[in-house]
C-alpha cells in the first residue's frame, strides 16, 4: 500500500490543474493529448465502474486514484510511473519559478548583491538530473507552439521568462482567471516586448531628455533643491509610453498623483511644461500669484498632450510633503470626472500613482486607498502604480529598518494585485510591464503595480551628502554609467542609431533647453476638453452671497410623498416605520421638523433640482445616532437580494444621483478622496461625516494640507462639506469634541467655513446653500448629537418655506426689554439651550439676551454687529461655551468679539476650566461642569 501510495502521489497537489486541464482535453478528442496520456486515461477509462461525466465532480486526480485502488494496478499496466514522476517534478520546478522566480530575477541596476541560492529552483531538489536535460516534457504553457520542449529548453524559458530584467509576482492572486492571465501573457512573450526600430529611438530620446534636463538645471542651479530623477530616468520612459499608447484602450483623460522625486522632469518631459517657466520658478519668479504660493516640485499642472490615438488630457495633481496622502484625493478627482461621463467613465478616466519604495509601504493611507480601491463607492476601475525604487528610501534609511516585507510592493498583494519588478536600466522592459499593466487593467478593473527598481544619483535632496550614510551603495552609484549611455550603446550594437545620432540627441535638448523651449510641441494649445469644468462662476465671490433657499409647502410635501413610500413587499423595521410616518406628519405640518427631515428635505430638494449628493462616512447611510435613515434594510431580506432601498434615488426618472456610502473604517483616506472629489465637482453636495467629531484628527493631514490651505498655495477651490457630530453630553474624551479650536485656528483669508447651527432648519438652508450659492469654500458643521432628537430644536415648517435661508446670527427671542439687558450672552450650539432654560427658571429675561452665534467664520460682523446694537445699555458681552477655556472657540474668537463691543462694554468668558483632555469621563464632574458654567454665564456682578 505505501508503494502504491507513493506511486499515486504525482496526482496530488499543485500538479491537478495540468493533469485536470489533460482530461478535459482528452474528453472533448481523445488525439489532443500526447500517446503517453492517451494510454492513461484510456486505461482509467476501461476500469468497471468508470462513467466519465462523473469524474469532474470530484478532484480529477482523487477519482483517478480511487478508481486505480479499486482495481489494484490495472490502470498502471503500461503507464512508465518513473516518467511519469519526472514530469510531475518539471510542473513543480515551474510553478516554483512562477512563485519565486523574482527572487533572482536581474533587478537592481548597481548589482550589488549577488544572486540568491533557493533550492525551490533547483532542479535537483525535485530528482531531476542532467541526463533529464535533454528529455522533452509538457510544459502545459505558452512557451511555444509545441506541447513538450527538452528540460534545459524549458529551464532556460523559465530564467528569461521570472529571472531575467522582469521579476513578476503573481501566484498570491486567488483568482484563477486574473492568476491565468498573467501567467499566460508572460510566459508567451518570455517577459519582453518586441519594439520597432523607432520606437527604440524614441525610448532613447525620453532617456535623454531625462537625463539632459536634470544635469542642466544641476549646473545652472547649483545647489537648489529639485529631488532629481537621476538613476530613475526610466520613470520617463514608463509615463511616455502609457500616454502615448492608452488611448488605444478607450482612455481620453490620465491623472497623475505624485510626491517630488522626479516631478519637475514629468513636468517638463511628460505634461509640456515650457522650460522657461520652470526657470522662472527656479530664480523665484511666478507667472500666477497665489496668497501664499507653494514651491515649485508641488506645484500641479494640466495639459492636452498629441498622441497617435488623438488628443489626451493630462493632469498632475498638486502634493504636499507629506507624499502618498496625494493618492485618495487623486481617487476621489478621478471619480468624479469618470461620473461626468457616465457609462464609459471608468475605461476613460485612467488614475496613475508614482509612490517612492519607502513611502509605499510606510505610510498608512496606501493601505487605505487599497481597501477602497473595489469598494462600491469608491472604486475607479482600477489604478496603475509605479514605484521609483530607488532601494534606499529617503535619507539614511536601510532595508533592514524600513520594512518588514521583503519588497516594498507586498502591501498591494492585499488586493491581489500582480507586480511587475523591473531593472530600471532596461527601458524597453519597463516599456514591456506598462503594457503589461494597462492591459490587466483593462481586462479586470483592478490595480497593478510597476516597481522600476533603479537607483539616486544624488542625495535625498541635491544639498544632501548620501556618502556620510551609504559609502558602499555610492561608490556603486558613482562608477554607473548611467541608464541613457547604457542603453545608448545598446541601439549602437543593434545599428538601430549611430553613436552620432545618439550623441546629437543630447545636444538638441540642450540648445532647445537654453531657449527656453522644447526640441518640439507636444501639447495641444487649442483642443476644447468638452469634460473640464469651468470655474469661472466660483471666483471672485463673497460668502454672504444672497441666495433663495426655501422651497415652496408644495413641494415639500411632493418630495416627502415620494421619499416616505416604500416599495411592495418591502418590511421596514418597526423603527424605521414610525419614522417615515412622523417624517410626512412633518411634511403636513403638523409636527415639528427634525434634523433627520430637514437633512432629508435639503438632499431631496437638491437631487430633483439637478444637483447630485454624496454622502460617505462611517454609518453615514442610517447616520451614526440613527437620525439619517437614507438606506432602509428590508428585515426579511438579505441586502444582496435587493434587502437595501435608497428612498432619495427614487423621486424622479431624470433627477440627478444620490449617493450614501457606509465608508471604511479609515478617516484619513475617505475624506482625502471626497476632497478630491468635490474639486472636480463643483455641481455637487458632497460630505463627508465623522462618526463622532473627535475622529476627524485622524485624517489631520489631509484638513492641514489640502481642506485648510489648498486654495492658498494652488488656487484650487472646493465645496466639500464635513459633518462633526460635536457636544459635551457625558460621554468622555473621545466622543464629546470635533476640535472646534483647531479648525478654528486654521481660518484665514475665508478659507473655509464653520458653523454651528442649534435649530433643524439651519442645517436644512445650510446645506442647500452650500450648492446653490457660487460660493465654493469647504463647510465644516459642527452638528450636535443631542438636539437629534430635541424637541426644542426642532423646526416649524414655515421656516424651510420661501423666504427663508441660513442665519449667521439668530438674535434673542425675548423683545420688549431690550433697552433693560444689562449682559448679552453669545454662544453656539447646543449649550445655548441649557443657558436659556436657567435663564427662564430664573427669571433672568429682563437682564440677559442671549445671541446664537451659529457662523463662526468667516465671522459675520455685520450681523452681530446688528443684534447687538439692539441692547445700547449692555455693559457686558459674554462668551459661553461648554468646551474648556483653552478648546473651543473662545481664543480664536475674542478678537473678533472685541472688534465690534462698544468702547464700554467688557468681555468676558463663561465655560469649563481649561484641560489637557477634550472632556470629562466621568458623569458627575460633566454635570458639575455645566452647571457651574451655566452659573457663571447668568451671574450678574
Amino acid at each position: 500500500m505505501m508503494e502504491e501510495k507513493t506511486s499515486l502521489s504525482y496526482l496530488y497537489g499543485a500538479n491537478a490543474p495540468y493533469i485536470e486541464e489533460l482530461y478535459e482535453s482528452y474528453l472533448k478528442d481523445r488525439n489532443s493529448v500526447d500517446e503517453y496520456w492517451k494510454d492513461y486515461f484510456d486505461k482509467v477509462a476501461a476500469l468497471p465502474g468508470y462513467v466519465a461525466k462523473d469524474i469532474p465532480q470530484l478532484p480529477i486526480q482523487e477519482s483517478f486514484v480511487n478508481l486505480s485502488r479499486q482495481h489494484g494496478t490495472a490502470a498502471q499496466g503500461s503507464v512508465d510511473l518513473n516518467i511519469l514522476q519526472k514530469q510531475v517534478s518539471v510542473l513543480n520546478l515551474m510553478n516554483a519559478y512562477r512563485i519565486l522566480g523574482s527572487r533572482n530575477a536581474n533587478l537592481d541596476p548597481l548589482k550589488r548583491r549577488s544572486k540568491e541560492y533557493l533550492a525551490e529552483l533547483d532542479p535537483a531538489q525535485y530528482g531531476l538530473t542532467a541526463a533529464d536535460m535533454s528529455i522533452s516534457f509538457y510544459t502545459g504553457s505558452d512557451f511555444s507552439r509545441s506541447p513538450k520542449l527538452p528540460l534545459s529548453e524549458i529551464i532556460n524559458k523559465l530564467d528569461q521568462t521570472y529571472c531575467g530584467t522582469v521579476g513578476v509576482e503573481f501566484m498570491h492572486i486567488t483568482r484563477p482567471d486574473e492568476r491565468n492571465w498573467v501567467q499566460e501573457r508572460v510566459e508567451k512573450d518570455l517577459s519582453a516586448g518586441s519594439f520597432t526600430p523607432e520606437h527604440k529611438r524614441r525610448i532613447l530620446k525620453q532617456l535623454t531628455a531625462a537625463e539632459t534636463l536634470e544635469r542642466y538645471l544641476h549646473t545652472r542651479y547649483v545647489g537648489q533643491k529639485r529631488f532629481s530623477l537621476e538613476g530613475g530616468e526610466s520613470t520617463i520612459v514608463a509615463l511616455d509610453y502609457l500616454t502615448q499608447h492608452c488611448g488605444e484602450q478607450g482612455v481620453e483623460e490620465v491623472m497623475i498623483g505624485m510626491a517630488h522625486r522626479g516631478r519637475l522632469n514629468v513636468l517638463v518631459n511628460i505634461l509640456g511644461k515650457e522650460p522657461r517657466d520652470l526657470f522662472s520658478e527656479f530664480e523665484g519668479k511666478y507667472t500666477t500669484t497665489l496668497p501664499s504660493g507653494d514651491v515649485k516640485y508641488h506645484m500641479g499642472f494640466t495639459s492636452d498632450l498629441a498622441t497617435g490615438n488623438g488628443p489626451l488630457h493630462v493632469s498632475l495633481a498638486f502634493n504636499p510633503s507629506h507624499l502618498e496622502i496625494v493618492n485618495p484625493v487623486v481617487e476621489g478627482a478621478v471619480r468624479a470626472r469618470q461620473k461626468r461621463r457616465g457609462e464609459s467613465g471608468r475605461q476613460a478616466v485612467l488614475p496613475v500613482l508614482i509612490h517612492g519604495d519607502s513611502a509605499f509601504i510606510g505610510l498608512g493611507v496606501n493601505q487605505a486607498n487599497f481597501n477602497l480601491s473595489q469598494t462600491r463607492g469608491y472604486t475607479t476601475g482600477g489604478t496603475i502604480h509605479i514605484v521609483i525604487n530607488n532601494q534606499i528610501g529617503f535619507t539614511t534609511s536601510d532595508l533592514r529598518d524600513t520594512r518588514s516585507t521583503v519588497y516594498c510592493t507586498d502591501l498591494a498583494k492585499m488586493v491581489d494585485a500582480p507586480i511587475f519588478h523591473v531593472n530600471g536600466d532596461d527601458p524597453e522592459a519597463v516599456s514591456y510591464v506598462v503594457s503589461l499593466a494597462m492591459d490587466y487593467r483593462k481586462s479586470f478593473g483592478k490595480d497593478v503595480v510597476v516597481d522600476i527598481v533603479c537607483f539616486r544619483k544624488l542625495g535625498h535632496n541635491e544639498g544632501d551628502d548620501p556618502m556620510l550614510t551609504q559609502p558602499m551603495m555610492y561608490n556603486k552609484i558613482h562608477q554607473h554609467p548611467g541608464t541613457r549611455a547604457l542603453y545608448s550603446d545598446r541601439l549602437v550594437s543593434e545599428n538601430v542609431i549611430t553613436k552620432e545620432q545618439a550623441d546629437g540627441l543630447i545636444q538638441a535638448y540642450r540648445d532647445a533647453l537654453d531657449k527656453g523651449e522644447h526640441v518640439e510641441q507636444t501639447t495641444l494649445t487649442d483642443y476644447n476638453h468638452k469634460y473640464a469644468v469651468d470655474w469661472t462662476p466660483y471666483m471672485g465671490t463673497h460668502w454672504n452671497h444672497p441666495v433663495e433657499t426655501g422651497i415652496p409647502a408644495a413641494d415639500i410635501q411632493r418630495l416627502t410623498a415620494k421619499f416616505t413610500v416604500l416599495p411592495d413587499g418591502f418590511t421596514p423595521h418597526n423603527t424605521v416605520k414610525r419614522m417615515l410616518a412622523n417624517r410626512v406628519a412633518m411634511a403636513e405640518g403638523t409636527q415639528p421638523v427634525d434634523w433627520g427631515m430637514a437633512e432629508t428635505l435639503a438632499y431631496a430638494s437638491l437631487v430633483s433640482n439637478g444637483n447630485g449628493v454624496r454622502i460617505s462616512g462611517e454609518d453615514s447611510g442610517r447616520g451614526t445616532f440613527s437620525h439619517r435613515h437614507a438606506v432602509l434594510h428590508d428585515q426579511k431580506r438579505e441586502k444582496s437580494d435587493a434587502g437595501a432601498y435608497v428612498p432619495l434615488r427614487n423621486l424622479s426618472e431624470n433627477q440627478a444621483s444620490f449617493l450614501v456610502i457606509d465608508s471604511i473604517l479609515n478617516e484619513e483616506a475617505v475624506l482625502a478622496y471626497e476632497y478630491g472629489f468635490a474639486c472636480s465637482a463643483p455641481d455637487q453636495l458632497v460630505i463627508w461625516e465623522a462618526q463622532f467629531g473627535d475622529f476627524a484628527n485622524g485624517a489631520q493631514v489631509a484638513i492641514d494640507q489640502f481642506i485648510t490651505s489648498g486654495e492658498t498655495k494652488w488656487g484650487r477651490l472646493c465645496g466639500l462639506t464635513v459633518i462633526l457630530p460635536h457636544g459635551y453630553d457625558g460621554q468622555g474624551p473621545e466622543h464629546s469634541s470635533g476640535r472646534l479650536e483647531r479648525w478654528l485656528q486654521l481660518c484665514s483669508e475665508e478659507n473655509i467655513q464653520v458653523v454651528m447651527p442649534s435649530e433643524a432648519s439651519q442645517m436644512f438652508h445650510v446645506l442647500r446653500r452650500q450648492v446653490l450659492r457660487p460660493y465654493r469654500k469647504p463647510l465644516v458643521i459642527f452638528m450636535s448629537k443631542r438636539l437629534l432628537r430635541f424637541n426644542e430644536s426642532m423646526s416649524p415648517l414655515s421656516d424651510f418655506t420661501e423666504g427663508h435661508a441660513f442665519r449667521p446670527v439668530i438674535g434673542d427671542q425675548v423683545e420688549g426689554n431690550e433697552n433693560s439687558v444689562k449682559r448679552v450672552i453669545l454662544c453656539a450650539g447646543q449649550v445655548y439651550y441649557d443657558i436659556n432654560k436657567a435663564r427662564l427658571e430664573r427669571d433672568l429675561g429682563k437682564d440677559i439676551a442671549i445671541v446664537r452665534v451659529e457662523q463662526l467664520y468667516p465671522f459675520p460682523y455685520e450681523q452681530l454687529a446688528a443684534e447687538l446694537s439692539r441692547y445700547p445699555n449692555a455693559t457686558e458681552i459674554l462668551w459661553a461655551q461648554e468646551e474648556p477655556k483653552n478648546q473651543g472657540a473662545w481664543f480664536q474668537i475674542r478678537h473678533r468679539i472685541e472688534k465690534i463691543a462698544g468702547s464700554q462694554q467688557k468681555v468676558i468668558f463663561a465655560g469649563r476650566p481649561a484641560s489637557a483632555s477634550p472632556a470629562v469621563g466621568y458623569m458627575s464632574k460633566h454635570v458639575a461642569q455645566l452647571k457651574q458654567l451655566v452659573d457663571d454665564a447668568l451671574e450678574l456682578k
